[in-house]
């Protein structure tokens, strides 16, 4: 089984080893044939609390850590500079 892998942007550092990365993916609406960019926002586990808010990072797919988190961090890509 391959793991699935994304690069987003964190938007809140709020929970205790826990922060929220929102990725934009870019699609082809099938009738329009129009670019839409839509956002998600993943639970990210991270044990070593080292990022903030508008850091670029790495996240990977893993088991369930609890109800909503499923990714872990994987590395930080760039520091915000704020």
């Amino acid at each position: 089984m391959d793991t699935k892998g994304k690069i987003g942007i964190v938007v809140s550092d709020k929970m205790e080893q826990t922060c929220i990365v929102a990725v934009n993916d870019r699609i082809m609406h099938k009738r329009y044939s129009k670019v839409i960019t839509r956002t998600k926002r993943y639970a990210v586990h991270d044990q070593d609390l080292n990022i903030g808010i508008g850091d670029t990072v790495r996240i990977r797919e893993t088991r369930p850590l609890s109800k909503t988190k499923n990714w872990i961090l994987t590395d930080v890509i760039k520091k915000s500079s704020t």
